[in-house]
Protein backbone atom coordinates (compact mmCIF):
# COMPACT_ATOMS: atom_id res chain seq x y z
CA UNK A 1 0.00 0.00 0.00
CA UNK A 2 2.87 2.39 0.84
CA UNK A 3 4.24 2.11 -2.70
CA UNK A 4 0.77 2.73 -4.11
CA UNK A 5 0.31 5.85 -1.97
CA UNK A 6 3.80 7.14 -2.76
CA UNK A 7 3.17 6.64 -6.47
CA UNK A 8 -0.19 8.41 -6.36
CA UNK A 9 0.86 11.43 -4.29
CA UNK A 10 3.92 11.91 -6.49
CA UNK A 11 1.70 11.91 -9.55
CA UNK A 12 -1.49 13.53 -8.22
CA UNK A 13 -0.41 15.43 -5.06
CA UNK A 14 -2.20 15.08 -1.74
CA UNK A 15 -4.92 14.71 -0.75
CA UNK A 16 -5.86 11.77 -2.93
CA UNK A 17 -9.28 12.21 -4.54
CA UNK A 18 -11.55 9.24 -5.25
CA UNK A 19 -15.07 10.28 -6.17
CA UNK A 20 -16.41 12.29 -3.23
CA UNK A 21 -13.62 11.13 -0.92
CA UNK A 22 -10.42 13.05 -0.10
CA UNK A 23 -7.61 11.19 1.68
CA UNK A 24 -4.94 13.27 3.42
CA UNK A 25 -1.53 11.60 3.63
CA UNK A 26 1.44 12.22 5.91
CA UNK A 27 4.69 10.23 5.78
CA UNK A 28 6.85 9.97 8.90
CA UNK A 29 7.26 8.49 12.37
CA UNK A 30 4.38 10.61 13.68
CA UNK A 31 1.77 12.90 12.16
CA UNK A 32 0.86 16.49 13.07
CA UNK A 33 -2.72 17.59 13.65
CA UNK A 34 -4.85 18.61 10.69
CA UNK A 35 -6.94 21.79 10.56
CA UNK A 36 -8.90 23.40 7.76
CA UNK A 37 -12.23 24.60 6.44
CA UNK A 38 -13.76 21.23 7.36
CA UNK A 39 -12.78 21.61 11.06
CA UNK A 40 -13.52 25.31 11.58
CA UNK A 41 -9.77 25.96 11.80
CA UNK A 42 -9.89 25.01 15.48
CA UNK A 43 -6.22 24.77 16.33
CA UNK A 44 -7.11 23.58 19.83
CA UNK A 45 -8.87 20.53 18.40
CA UNK A 46 -6.97 19.43 15.30
CA UNK A 47 -8.04 16.32 13.44
CA UNK A 48 -5.94 13.27 14.32
CA UNK A 49 -4.59 11.09 11.52
CA UNK A 50 -4.45 7.30 11.69
CA UNK A 51 -1.33 5.23 11.03
CA UNK A 52 -2.62 2.85 8.39
CA UNK A 53 0.79 1.17 8.04
CA UNK A 54 4.26 1.92 9.41
CA UNK A 55 5.19 5.50 8.53
CA UNK A 56 1.96 6.18 6.59
CA UNK A 57 -0.71 8.35 8.23
CA UNK A 58 -4.05 9.09 6.61
CA UNK A 59 -7.34 10.84 7.22
CA UNK A 60 -10.32 10.39 4.92
CA UNK A 61 -13.00 13.02 4.42
CA UNK A 62 -16.23 12.86 2.42
CA UNK A 63 -17.00 16.11 0.62
CA UNK A 64 -19.45 17.49 -1.96
CA UNK A 65 -18.22 16.98 -5.49
CA UNK A 66 -17.85 20.74 -6.12
CA UNK A 67 -16.07 21.64 -2.86
CA UNK A 68 -13.01 23.89 -2.61
CA UNK A 69 -11.04 23.33 0.60
CA UNK A 70 -8.08 25.03 2.29
CA UNK A 71 -6.14 23.36 5.11
CA UNK A 72 -2.89 23.19 7.02
CA UNK A 73 -1.09 20.86 9.40
CA UNK A 74 -0.66 22.06 12.96
CA UNK A 75 2.51 21.16 14.81
CA UNK A 76 3.52 22.65 18.16
CA UNK A 77 2.72 26.36 18.07
CA UNK A 78 2.58 26.87 14.33
CA UNK A 79 1.28 25.53 11.07
CA UNK A 80 3.18 23.26 8.71
CA UNK A 81 2.65 23.04 4.97
CA UNK A 82 1.74 19.75 3.40
CA UNK A 83 4.98 18.49 1.79
CA UNK A 84 2.90 16.35 -0.57
CA UNK A 85 0.83 19.28 -1.91
CA UNK A 86 2.45 22.16 -3.82
CA UNK A 87 -0.80 24.13 -4.14
CA UNK A 88 -0.68 27.21 -1.90
CA UNK A 89 -3.01 30.17 -1.42
CA UNK A 90 -2.39 33.34 0.68
CA UNK A 91 -4.39 33.17 3.90
CA UNK A 92 -4.63 36.95 4.40
CA UNK A 93 -2.55 36.77 7.59
CA UNK A 94 0.89 36.84 5.99
CA UNK A 95 1.11 33.10 5.42
CA UNK A 96 -0.23 30.44 3.05
CA UNK A 97 -2.66 27.53 3.24
CA UNK A 98 -2.63 24.38 1.17
CA UNK A 99 -5.72 23.89 -0.95
CA UNK A 100 -7.42 21.40 -3.23
CA UNK A 101 -10.63 21.09 -5.23
CA UNK A 102 -13.05 18.24 -5.67
CA UNK A 103 -13.66 16.99 -9.25
CA UNK A 104 -16.69 19.16 -10.08
CA UNK A 105 -15.28 22.42 -8.74
CA UNK A 106 -14.38 25.01 -11.35
CA UNK A 107 -12.66 28.33 -10.68
CA UNK A 108 -14.30 31.20 -12.51
CA UNK A 109 -12.73 32.22 -15.81
CA UNK A 110 -14.13 35.75 -15.51
CA UNK A 111 -10.96 37.06 -13.84
CA UNK A 112 -8.79 36.30 -16.87
CA UNK A 113 -7.60 39.32 -18.79
CA UNK A 114 -8.93 39.20 -22.34
CA UNK A 115 -7.25 41.60 -24.76
CA UNK A 116 -10.25 41.37 -27.07
CA UNK A 117 -12.49 42.85 -24.37
CA UNK A 118 -12.65 46.64 -23.74
CA UNK A 119 -10.99 47.44 -20.41
CA UNK A 120 -11.90 50.11 -17.94
CA UNK A 121 -9.34 52.58 -16.63
CA UNK A 122 -7.89 52.24 -13.12
CA UNK A 123 -6.28 55.17 -11.32
CA UNK A 124 -4.76 55.30 -7.83
CA UNK A 125 -5.10 58.19 -5.39
CA UNK A 126 -4.30 59.11 -1.79
CA UNK A 127 -6.97 61.17 -0.08
CA UNK A 128 -7.00 62.87 3.31
CA UNK A 129 -8.63 60.96 6.16
CA UNK A 130 -9.39 64.06 8.30
CA UNK A 131 -8.65 61.88 11.36
CA UNK A 132 -11.85 59.88 10.80
CA UNK A 133 -9.89 56.68 10.17
CA UNK A 134 -6.28 55.73 10.87
CA UNK A 135 -3.46 57.55 9.12
CA UNK A 136 -3.35 60.93 7.45
CA UNK A 137 -3.96 59.53 3.96
CA UNK A 138 -5.82 56.54 2.63
CA UNK A 139 -5.32 54.93 -0.78
CA UNK A 140 -8.30 54.42 -3.07
CA UNK A 141 -8.39 53.05 -6.60
CA UNK A 142 -10.99 54.26 -9.07
CA UNK A 143 -12.28 52.22 -11.98
CA UNK A 144 -14.01 53.95 -14.90
CA UNK A 145 -15.84 51.41 -17.08
CA UNK A 146 -15.23 51.49 -20.86
CA UNK A 147 -18.43 53.41 -21.65
CA UNK A 148 -19.17 57.08 -22.35
CA UNK A 149 -22.35 57.41 -20.26
CA UNK A 150 -22.91 57.71 -16.48
CA UNK A 151 -22.67 54.52 -14.43
CA UNK A 152 -23.64 53.62 -10.86
CA UNK A 153 -20.83 53.49 -8.31
CA UNK A 154 -19.84 50.35 -6.41
CA UNK A 155 -17.78 50.93 -3.25
CA UNK A 156 -15.51 48.01 -2.32
CA UNK A 157 -14.22 47.64 1.24
CA UNK A 158 -10.80 45.92 1.51
CA UNK A 159 -10.27 47.40 -1.93
CA UNK A 160 -6.68 46.23 -2.39
CA UNK A 161 -7.68 42.59 -1.91
CA UNK A 162 -10.54 42.73 -4.41
CA UNK A 163 -8.39 44.65 -6.87
CA UNK A 164 -5.34 42.38 -6.76
CA UNK A 165 -6.43 39.01 -5.30
CA UNK A 166 -9.88 38.84 -6.90
CA UNK A 167 -8.77 40.64 -10.08
CA UNK A 168 -12.11 42.35 -9.85
CA UNK A 169 -11.69 44.84 -12.69
CA UNK A 170 -11.10 42.04 -15.22
CA UNK A 171 -14.25 40.35 -13.94
CA UNK A 172 -16.23 43.57 -14.37
CA UNK A 173 -14.75 44.11 -17.85
CA UNK A 174 -15.82 40.60 -18.89
CA UNK A 175 -19.29 40.78 -17.35
CA UNK A 176 -19.97 44.13 -19.03
CA UNK A 177 -18.69 42.86 -22.38
CA UNK A 178 -20.86 39.74 -22.13
CA UNK A 179 -23.85 41.97 -21.28
CA UNK A 180 -24.39 40.10 -18.04
CA UNK A 181 -24.31 43.28 -15.94
CA UNK A 182 -24.75 46.96 -16.59
CA UNK A 183 -21.55 49.05 -16.59
CA UNK A 184 -20.30 49.90 -13.09
CA UNK A 185 -17.82 52.44 -11.80
CA UNK A 186 -15.85 51.31 -8.75
CA UNK A 187 -14.14 52.90 -5.76
CA UNK A 188 -11.76 50.40 -4.16
CA UNK A 189 -11.17 51.70 -0.62
CA UNK A 190 -8.09 50.17 0.97
CA UNK A 191 -8.19 49.13 4.62
CA UNK A 192 -5.78 50.52 7.18
CA UNK A 193 -4.05 47.21 7.91
CA UNK A 194 -4.96 44.37 10.27
CA UNK A 195 -4.44 46.45 13.43
CA UNK A 196 -7.05 49.04 12.47
CA UNK A 197 -9.28 47.11 10.06
CA UNK A 198 -11.51 45.59 12.74
CA UNK A 199 -12.15 48.97 14.36
CA UNK A 200 -12.86 50.69 11.04
CA UNK A 201 -15.21 47.95 9.82
CA UNK A 202 -17.03 47.09 13.07
CA UNK A 203 -20.09 49.18 12.14
CA UNK A 204 -18.14 52.44 12.39
CA UNK A 205 -19.97 55.69 11.68
CA UNK A 206 -16.59 57.44 11.50
CA UNK A 207 -15.77 55.22 8.51
CA UNK A 208 -19.10 56.16 6.94
CA UNK A 209 -18.38 59.87 7.46
CA UNK A 210 -15.05 59.36 5.68
CA UNK A 211 -16.92 57.58 2.89
CA UNK A 212 -19.55 60.30 2.50
CA UNK A 213 -17.35 63.36 2.95
CA UNK A 214 -14.12 62.23 1.25
CA UNK A 215 -14.49 59.13 -0.92
CA UNK A 216 -17.81 59.93 -2.58
CA UNK A 217 -17.06 63.56 -3.50
CA UNK A 218 -13.68 62.46 -4.89
CA UNK A 219 -15.26 59.64 -6.90
CA UNK A 220 -18.02 61.93 -8.19
CA UNK A 221 -15.37 64.40 -9.36
CA UNK A 222 -13.21 61.83 -11.18
CA UNK A 223 -15.77 59.29 -12.45
CA UNK A 224 -18.77 59.60 -14.74
CA UNK A 225 -21.50 58.60 -12.27
CA UNK A 226 -25.28 58.55 -12.35
CA UNK A 227 -27.03 61.38 -10.52
CA UNK A 228 -28.17 60.25 -7.07
CA UNK A 229 -30.82 62.96 -6.99
CA UNK A 230 -32.42 61.42 -10.06
CA UNK A 231 -31.68 57.82 -8.99
CA UNK A 232 -31.72 57.51 -5.17
CA UNK A 233 -30.01 54.38 -3.88
CA UNK A 234 -28.34 53.66 -7.22
CA UNK A 235 -24.91 53.08 -5.69
CA UNK A 236 -23.76 49.75 -4.28
CA UNK A 237 -21.30 48.45 -1.72
CA UNK A 238 -19.51 45.13 -1.23
CA UNK A 239 -16.96 43.44 1.00
CA UNK A 240 -16.05 40.15 2.67
CA UNK A 241 -15.85 39.05 6.30
CA UNK A 242 -15.53 42.29 8.33
CA UNK A 243 -15.88 44.05 4.98
CA UNK A 244 -19.10 42.09 4.41
CA UNK A 245 -20.37 43.32 7.77
CA UNK A 246 -19.42 46.89 6.84
CA UNK A 247 -21.13 46.53 3.45
CA UNK A 248 -24.46 45.58 5.04
CA UNK A 249 -24.06 48.26 7.71
CA UNK A 250 -23.40 50.85 5.00
CA UNK A 251 -26.62 49.88 3.25
CA UNK A 252 -28.58 49.85 6.50
CA UNK A 253 -27.40 53.34 7.47
CA UNK A 254 -27.42 54.92 3.99
CA UNK A 255 -30.03 53.14 1.84
CA UNK A 256 -30.81 56.37 0.00
CA UNK A 257 -27.25 56.25 -1.39
CA UNK A 258 -26.23 52.56 -1.26
CA UNK A 259 -29.37 50.69 -2.25
CA UNK A 260 -27.48 47.59 -3.45
CA UNK A 261 -25.54 45.48 -0.95
CA UNK A 262 -23.34 42.48 -1.76
CA UNK A 263 -22.09 40.91 1.48
CA UNK A 264 -19.72 37.95 1.39
CA UNK A 265 -19.25 35.92 4.60
CA UNK A 266 -20.33 38.91 6.67
CA UNK A 267 -18.97 38.91 10.24
CA UNK A 268 -22.35 39.77 11.77
CA UNK A 269 -21.50 38.30 15.18
CA UNK A 270 -18.42 37.72 17.32
CA UNK A 271 -18.95 34.68 19.52
CA UNK A 272 -22.25 35.25 21.29
CA UNK A 273 -22.22 38.99 20.60
CA UNK A 274 -24.38 40.17 17.70
CA UNK A 275 -23.24 43.30 15.89
CA UNK A 276 -25.54 46.32 15.77
CA UNK A 277 -26.77 45.50 12.24
CA UNK A 278 -29.13 42.99 13.83
CA UNK A 279 -30.72 45.76 15.91
CA UNK A 280 -30.90 48.12 12.94
CA UNK A 281 -32.88 45.63 10.87
CA UNK A 282 -35.03 44.43 13.78
CA UNK A 283 -36.19 47.98 14.42
CA UNK A 284 -36.62 49.26 10.88
CA UNK A 285 -39.22 48.99 8.16
CA UNK A 286 -38.09 47.60 4.83
CA UNK A 287 -36.51 50.43 2.82
CA UNK A 288 -35.61 50.26 -0.86
CA UNK A 289 -32.61 48.02 -0.19
CA UNK A 290 -31.63 45.09 -2.41
CA UNK A 291 -29.30 42.55 -0.79
CA UNK A 292 -27.18 39.61 -1.94
CA UNK A 293 -25.53 37.51 0.77
CA UNK A 294 -23.27 34.53 0.20
CA UNK A 295 -21.27 32.37 2.59
CA UNK A 296 -19.50 29.03 2.47
CA UNK A 297 -21.02 26.20 4.46
CA UNK A 298 -17.45 25.33 5.49
CA UNK A 299 -16.99 28.88 6.78
CA UNK A 300 -16.21 29.58 10.43
CA UNK A 301 -19.06 27.98 12.41
CA UNK A 302 -20.18 31.08 14.33
CA UNK A 303 -20.02 33.22 11.23
CA UNK A 304 -22.07 30.74 9.20
CA UNK A 305 -24.74 30.72 11.91
CA UNK A 306 -24.79 34.54 12.00
CA UNK A 307 -25.30 34.70 8.22
CA UNK A 308 -28.19 32.26 8.42
CA UNK A 309 -29.83 34.27 11.18
CA UNK A 310 -29.31 37.54 9.30
CA UNK A 311 -30.91 36.26 6.12
CA UNK A 312 -33.89 34.98 8.12
CA UNK A 313 -34.30 38.42 9.70
CA UNK A 314 -34.09 40.23 6.36
CA UNK A 315 -36.70 37.91 4.85
CA UNK A 316 -39.01 38.42 7.83
CA UNK A 317 -38.69 42.19 7.41
CA UNK A 318 -39.54 41.96 3.72
CA UNK A 319 -36.24 42.89 2.12
CA UNK A 320 -35.61 42.05 -1.52
CA UNK A 321 -32.72 39.62 -1.27
CA UNK A 322 -30.96 36.43 -2.30
CA UNK A 323 -29.01 34.27 0.13
CA UNK A 324 -26.62 31.58 -1.13
CA UNK A 325 -24.41 28.97 0.50
CA UNK A 326 -21.66 27.16 -1.41
CA UNK A 327 -19.21 24.34 -0.61
CA UNK A 328 -16.13 26.26 0.50
CA UNK A 329 -14.71 28.23 3.42
CA UNK A 330 -13.53 31.67 4.49
CA UNK A 331 -11.07 32.76 1.80
CA UNK A 332 -10.68 34.98 -1.25
CA UNK A 333 -10.66 32.21 -3.87
CA UNK A 334 -14.16 31.26 -2.64
CA UNK A 335 -15.38 34.86 -2.63
CA UNK A 336 -13.85 35.43 -6.07
CA UNK A 337 -15.57 32.39 -7.54
CA UNK A 338 -19.01 33.37 -6.23
CA UNK A 339 -19.22 37.16 -6.40
CA UNK A 340 -20.23 37.30 -10.08
CA UNK A 341 -23.56 35.76 -9.11
CA UNK A 342 -24.27 38.64 -6.76
CA UNK A 343 -23.25 41.17 -9.40
CA UNK A 344 -25.65 39.60 -11.89
CA UNK A 345 -28.46 39.71 -9.33
CA UNK A 346 -27.91 43.34 -8.34
CA UNK A 347 -26.87 44.78 -11.72
CA UNK A 348 -28.48 42.66 -14.42
CA UNK A 349 -28.99 44.33 -17.78
CA UNK A 350 -32.61 45.46 -18.01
Amino acid sequence: MRQSILHRVKKEQAPLIDGNSATFVWLGESAPGLVGDFSGWDEGKPVSMLETEPGVWTYQLTLPMDAYIEYSYWQGEGNTKDPLNRRLSPNGMGDFNNYFSMPDHKHTSLTRKNNRVPHGKVTTHNIATDSLITGKKRTIHLYQPPVDFPAPLLVVWDGQDYLYRVRFTYMIDNLIHQKRIQPLAIAFVENGGQKSRTVEYACSDATLVFLMTSVLPFAQKHLNLVDLNAHPGAYGVTGASMGGLMALYTGARLPQVFGNVLSQSGAFAWGDFDMVVFDLFKNSASPGLKVWMDVGNYDLPGLLDANRRMQELLRQKGYEMVYREYHAGHNYPSWRDDIWRGLEYLYSVK
